[in-house]
């Protein structure tokens, strides 16, 4: 038999798809120093000594959680289509699979059952010139004798 080669299947496809993944990434990136930026810079209200640690804490769990409700919505939202992509995917390539394995059944019965008739016709043909070389010998001793 011959061996397939192997070959790169849907190369362009391929690097749009990864062109896009990179570019989710950097616009997640993008967006959590976009909102993370401020936590970086020093407060100006801390320098002046009016405001107190404890008052300075509940503003920033608000705005943290609400910059991990922001990204967790974003990962989501990305996530969510590409997981149901990747499930329709698997769905479609199970149902491919299985399509296979019963035209593989179907094909093996064809040629089981080609193998049969062969069997039977080789057999046929047998008797035929096993019966035609019986009347060739009578013919030819009739001729004799």
């Amino acid at each position: 038999m011959n061996a397939i080669p192997s070959e790169k299947i849907d190369t362009p496809e391929i690097d749009e798809n990864l062109a896009a993944v990179s570019e989710v990434e950097a616009g997640i990136r993008d967006f959590v120093r976009n909102d993370i930026a401020y936590l970086r810079r020093p407060s100006t209200g801390a320098s002046t000594g009016t405001e107190t640690p404890a008052a300075a804490a509940p503003s920033f769990d608000a705005s943290a959680e609400a910059t991990v409700s922001n990204v967790n919505s974003l990962i989501q939202r990305v996530a969510g289509t590409s997981l149901a992509e990747i499930e329709n995917l698997i769905g479609e390539l199970e149902a491919l699979r299985d399509l296979l394995h019963a035209e593989g059944q179907r094909v093996q019965r064809e040629i089981s059952g080609y193998a049969q008739l062969s069997q039977q016709a080789m057999k046929s043909t047998r008797m035929i010139a096993d019966n035609v070389s019986q009347w060739k010998r009578s013919a030819e001793n009739l001729r004799n004798g």
